[in-house]
Formats: structure tokens, sequence, C-alpha cells
């Protein structure tokens, strides 16, 4: 496998290569390997060996991440930069590489465009060292954050494999994203693939519609990184018409995508999104364009996958991985051949009502089905005693029988669409009707925002 992201890597950008742009400057790079060459000789001079790297500026971050994998420092990418998550992951760093100081206590560097620099060559890896390393942090089976190593070996594969999957689409293309290159997803998106194939990114964050009609405007070639949260809001927002300008690509990570979102994206654009399944810990694992509600997914070429005979769980080795060991994901799956599998749900949210097991997961899909309801989230609350708490987005169909009815013969008519398939004691007590779901840029549900809705009645 050609190590796409570790030669790019060893050698640096040449001077003319555009690394990134927004509407008002560009950074080429000369200027990137002169301010990673600084910022590099900052480091090696540090004792610390852990930095926690955080940028809202994507040219900023890249020069933070490679000045610290060429020394061999370790970088720590918090899933934001909220206080309670500083705090949580205050002993896991010891010190801060940021566009902000953010850390009471810790050295600090800080992450800023300097154009007065003299130019300098991309700085060398010392023979005697090696490449640093990215730790993530994402949410795990508790509620403290779970640590996901990432070997400069892992990402080149993922690397060095969506180029060979995808190249062919994407010719001379710039690339520009709706979700935060702090995730896995952004980060080999946005961030590493482009710097390693020499695709410009854009080197802020698309927040608007109008702002994505504006760059498809300017330029001819683009892809598009983004999430079914926000592609699912996206048809809306062009009024649902086929647009002039049209992205070359459109990829989108994080959760599912509705097939009506798909094909919402497909009117207004033209075609598909790229819909890519995986996750923090295993990153990319199979990809696939939804014509349908029964499309299957298409594995990575070098993906190996099984399942467990017990409860069909995907059993998967992958390159991308630490080591070659089998790894059980707690994704259903059908497997229909060695390459096409679908997705039937997870198998890890069990919880017990009154001594009686029972399945987020299953609970969930059957409120989904009903016209009433969006999308619904289920959370075991365990103050002032242990219950099931339903949050539901309803359908706009929902929202009129709510302001007809009034919210407790919704609760009523959806418990009773419930009883078909649950016991009594085992359903929702306490009911939520947010306006939206609570989520972030990424598309994915903000569990706190979720348990605080139920923090008063």
């Amino acid at each position: 496998m050609t190590e796409l992201l570790k030669s790019w890597l060893s050698q640096g950008p040449s001077g003319q290569q555009l690394i990134s742009f927004n509407h008002h400057d560009i950074v080429t790079g000369g200027l990137f390997a002169t301010q990673v060459h600084h910022l590099h000789k900052q480091l090696v001079a540090s004792s610390a060996q852990r930095w926690l790297l955080a940028c809202d500026s994507s040219d900023q971050f890249a020069v933070g991440l490679c000045a610290a994998l060429l020394a061999g420092k370790q970088l720590i990418l918090p899933a934001n930069t909220q206080p309670g998550t500083l705090s949580e992951l205050f002993d896991e760093f010891d010190a801060v590489l940021a566009d902000q100081p953010l850390c009471e206590g810790k050295p600090y560097i800080e992450l800023k465009k300097e154009l007065g620099q003299p130019l300098a060559p991309w700085p060398q890896l010392s023979p005697d060292s090696d490449f640093g390393e990215l730790v993530l942090f994402t949410s795990g089976s508790s509620s403290y954050p779970k640590a996901v190593r990432k070997t400069l070996r892992q990402l080149d594969a993922e690397v060095t494999v969506l180029e060979q999957t995808f190249a062919k689409h994407l010719p001379h293309c710039s690339v520009i994203a709706t979700v935060s290159h702090q995730h896995i997803y952004g980060l080999l998106f946005k961030i590493l693939w482009p710097l390693a194939a020499s695709r410009p990114f854009l080197s802020d964050l698309v927040e608007y519609p109008e702002t994505l009609s504006y760059y498809t405007a300017l330029f001819p070639k683009l892809c598009l990184i983004s999430s079914p949260a926000q592609l699912s809001r996206l048809p809306e927002a062009l009024g649902f018409e086929r647009q002039l300008h049209t992205p070359s690509l459109i990829f989108s990570s994080g959760g599912p995508l509705s097939l009506e979102a798909a094909q919402g994206i497909r009117q207004c654009y033209g075609s598909l999104p790229i819909e890519v399944y995986g996750s923090t810990e295993t990153g990319g694992i199979g990809y696939r364009r939804q014509h349908n509600a029964d499309t299957p997914w298409r594995a990575f070429a070098p993906m190996v996958l099984d399942v467990d005979p017990e409860d069909n769980a995907l059993l998967l080795q992958s390159p991308y991985l630490e080591d070659d060991k089998v790894l059980r994901c707690e994704d259903k799956i059908t497997l229909l051949d060695k390459e096409l599998f679908r997705l039937e749900g997870r198998l890890d949210r069990i919880v017990k009502i009154e001594e009686k097991r029972l399945s987020l997961t299953q609970m969930e899909a059957l409120l989904n089905s009903h016209p009433w309801v969006q999308q619904s989230h289920l959370v075991l609350l365990e103050t002032p005693r242990q219950q099931l708490g339903a949050v539901v987005e309803l359908s706009d169909y929902g929202k009129q029988q709510l302001t007809a009815e009034g919210k407790l013969s919704i609760n009523n008519g959806l418990k009773a669409h419930l009883l078909s398939q649950f016991e009594r004691v085992t359903l929702p007590r306490r009911w939520r009707y947010p306006e939206k779901m609570p989520m972030n840029a990424q598309g994915k549900l903000l569990k706190q925002e979720i348990v605080q809705l139920f923090d008063h009645d």
C-alpha cells in the first residue's frame, strides 16, 4: 500500500502548492512550510510531550498538526473546548497548542498566522525519532470521554485507501466542510487527505447555505464534506430547486442519512451523497450511495468483515486499527457477501426497566415509525428514580396534533403505539418534545443537553 500521507509529511509541500483558502486569503506551500518550520523549533525545544491541539481555523490547525507530528509529540484532540470537557481531560495533556489560551497552569503556544517570518524549509524528522501520534476523545459507554489512539501508520492507511477509492471522482477539486476538523471524520476528509493529495481546503467552517452557494459558484470543482443533520436541512434551504452550480462530490458521515435527505440532495445537486459508515475507533468501514431504502454498504477494499453467529454483531479486521486482532463492533449487520452488507441497528443499548431487559434502539425504531414522529431518543433517567425518558422531535403532522390535542394526548397516543411491542412497565414515564433534537455540528446527539431537558417538570 502506498504511504501517501507519510510520503507527503516527510517531504512537505511544493512551494507553489495551494494549501488553503478563504474569501480573502490563501496559504501557499512556501508560507505553510515556513509556519510549520518555526513552530516545529518551539515544540522540539519544549520538554512537554502531550499537547492539546484546538483551533477554529483549519489552516492553523494543520500547521500545529504537522509541526507536532514531525516533532514526535502526542496530540490530544478534544471533542470541543467547553470548560467542562477540558476539565475532564486536564490530566491527559501537558501543554496547549491553540489559537487562544484554554487552560491556566499549562504551557501555551499560540497558533496564529505570522506573515513576516523569513521563508524557511520544511522541517525534517530526526533519524532517531518517530512521527508523533494523535489521541482523540469520544463519548464512551460511561460518561467519561474514551481515548482513541491513532498512529501515523493508521491514518496513512485510511488516507491512502480514500484516495484509491475516490480520486477518479475528484480531479483538481477544492475541499470545503460543514464539519469540524477536531473529529476523526473532518480531520481525515478535510485536513489529512487534501494535504496528502494536494487538494486545497477552505480554512473556515461553512455554517450557512448562502456560504455554500457562494463557494460552489466560485469553484467549478468542489468536494463538500458534511453530515446527515446538515444535509437533511439543506434541500429546504435551497428551496428544493436544482442548483446551477453543484459540488463534484458530497460526503456524509457521523450518523444515518435518511433516504428522504439523500433524495433531496440529488434533487438540488443532481447526484447522491456518498455516505461513509465507521467510527472514531474504526475509521471508515464502508460506503454507499443510497438509491433506495435497501441500498447495501460496500466495505472499503482492505476490510475483512465477519459476523458473530450469536447476535450478528460486525467482526472487523482493518489496517486502520492498532493491531491485527478482530474487533467486535456493536452494530448488527447482514453480510450479503464479503464486500456488501446491511446495517441492522445497534446492539449495545440494552437497559433494564423493572428488571426487564429493553433495547432502546428497538423502541426508538418503533417510535420513529409513528406518523407523528420525526425522530426520537430514549434515555435512562436515574433521578428521582430510575425510569425511561423519551425525547421526541415531532413531524409537521405531530406538531399539528400537539397544538390541537395537547401534550397528554400525544403521550397517550405514542404509549399506545409502543404497547404493540413492549410491556406497559417498560414504557417511557417522562416525555419531552423539543422543536429540534439537540445535535452538534457533526450531527451527533448532545447527550448532556438531552438529559438536561428532564431537569425540570
